[in-house]
């Protein structure tokens, strides 16, 4: 057994991360500034997108999103509740009805045909879920925005890096990302608006900083403008120059991060291959590369005779650390208590919720790391 434990996620931060988050300490500009432009222009230059707008959080992203669009009572919005819950209470705080489209068994994707199935005349906002660092097949779900007219918004909290048919997720579109500790970058706590829609991101960056016609940091003068006035009511969804230098320094070595992570992921595929009780997930059949963002795995929970918390809690005295990515949203008690929603709606997304499981997987891991904790897999199915 481990003589350490192996945490589930541990962010890669390096020494020069350190020394450029205290060198804005030391600045005497700290909040939204000059490194903030820089990050955004940086993303930009990587996903090869129009324009992006730094944000407190993805959920603040979302949130501003859906205010953007003007999502509201009485409009449905088609998502997956194979997600994380952030994005179904924004859709409910906004008086509108999360519509759950189920996933695919393997993939844990939503099709086109599933949201297709979904769509009514009251359906104001379609959001499909990049999942684990793998890329829905967005051409068809594309497509049927435009036949629709249904704004379309895409969830790549789990995708800095993700290829689909020849270009990054993020580059066409609109699209949410996340720079959550356990992301494939951090910023401590992040997201960024990506968009080629001049105007949804103009709103979206007066939004963030109070509704205000100019933004907390002028390029010109290096203060706010004096001439600044509320143009419509807004948030406080700004990002720090100190979260946006750690983002700059995790940026310059996202590659780096994402070949590791698929390294990492290719072992654990080779030692876990003839282990009958773990069903990996299947890559979606797309033109996809994948930026490995989790490892997941499904206990076959009829074949070992096992719960799922009994084998996460058998890792665990082993030393190994797991996540659960995710319990199903539809079954969460307020929904189920508000919304009147029941197991059985959605078979393949609750299949999946009750055997999911993801195993360590962040850069600074080594190859024997991985070995651990298949060795340690094989002894919980073993020995219970």
């Amino acid at each position: 057994m481990r003589a350490q434990f192996l945490p589930f996620c541990r962010p890669s931060i390096s020494e020069e991360d350190i020394s450029a988050v205290a060198d804005v300490l030391r600045s005497g500009w700290i909040t939204t500034g000059s490194k903030n432009t820089e990050f955004e222009e940086k993303f930009c230059d990587y996903l090869g997108c129009a324009g992006a707008v730094a944000v407190s959080s993805a959920t603040g992203g979302m949130h501003l999103a859906l205010q953007a669009l003007s999502v509201g009572p009485g409009d449905e919005v088609i998502t997956p509740a194979m997600t994380w819950v952030s994005t179904v209470n924004l859709i409910t705080l906004a008086g509108a009805r999360p519509v759950f489209a189920d996933i695919d068994r393997d993939t844990l994707m939503v099709s086109c045909d599933a949201i297709r199935s979904k769509i009514t005349e009251r359906t104001r906002l379609i959001i499909p879920v990049h999942f684990a660092g793998a890329s829905a097949d967005m051409a068809p779900i594309r497509q049927l925005s435009r036949e629709t007219g249904i704004p379309l918004i895409e969830d790549a909290a789990h995708a800095l890096g993700t290829g689909y048919m020849g270009e990054k997720i993020g580059r066409s579109g609109t699209a949410v990302f996340s720079f959550h500790p356990i992301k494939n970058i951090t910023t401590g706590e992040g997201g960024m608006v990506c968009s080629d829609d001049p105007e949804f991101l103009e709103r979206i960056r007066r939004l963030r900083f109070h509704g205000l016609g100019a933004d907390a940091y002028d390029r010109e003068t290096q203060s706010r403008a004096p001439q600044a006035q509320v143009l419509e009511p807004g948030f406080k969804y700004n990002m720090t120059d100190i979260s946006a230098v750690l983002g700059l320094r995790q940026l310059a070595r996202i590659e780096a991060f994402n070949r590791k992570r698929a390294e990492l992921a290719a072992r654990y595929r080779e030692k876990l291959e003839g282990v009958e009780e773990i069903l990996p997930l299947a890559d979606p059949p797309c033109d996809m590369t994948h930026a490995w963002h989790l490892f997941v795995i499904r206990l076959d929970t009829d074949r070992c005779g096992m719960s799922r918390e009994a084998f996460t809690e058998g890792l665990k005295q082993r030393n190994i650390g797991t996540g659960i990515h995710f319990l199903a949203v539809h079954l969460q008690k307020y929904y189920r208590e508000s919304m009147g929603m029941r197991p059985g709606m959605l078979p393949n997304t609750e299949w999946n919720s009750d055997r999911i499981c993801s195993l360590p997987l962040f850069p600074d891991m080594r190859q024997e790391d991985a070995d651990d904790v298949v060795t340690a897999i094989r002894e919980v199915l073993t020995h219970g």
